[in-house]
């Protein structure tokens, strides 16, 4: 029990940031080079880095070598269909609320 709590922490603290948000939707896409990631986010590399050291941490990411660069992909493919649910579920959610102060109080 206590090893579920600490992967969801993980998958978690990855989720938290945004642009780690996009990273991860990104590479559920197809596997790409930093520089390549760097640009179509519009961040510098040197802050993308810093993310991806975060999602290897989290073990959501791993660092591929292609000849004297390296390619970042998802960790494993079911990451990319865990996201899709992950997703559909909080639509789904969001679109069902029934808490009468959520518009007003944002609780929800």
């Amino acid at each position: 029990m206590r090893e579920d709590q600490q992967v969801l922490a993980r998958f978690g603290r990855a989720l938290a940031d945004p642009i780690r948000c996009r990273l991860l939707l990104a590479l559920r896409e197809a596997p790409a080079h930093p520089s390549d990631l760097a640009d179509a986010l519009g961040i510098s590399r040197t802050r993308l880095s810093n993310h991806l050291a975060c999602l290897r941490d989290c073990g959501l990411v791993v660092a591929v070598p292609v000849g004297r660069r390296t390619r970042y992909e998802l960790a494993d493919e079911r990451l990319g269909h865990a996201l899709d649910d992950l997703r559909n579920a909080v639509v789904a959610v969001e679109a069902d609320r029934t808490c009468p102060d959520a518009e007003t109080e944002g609780c929800c």
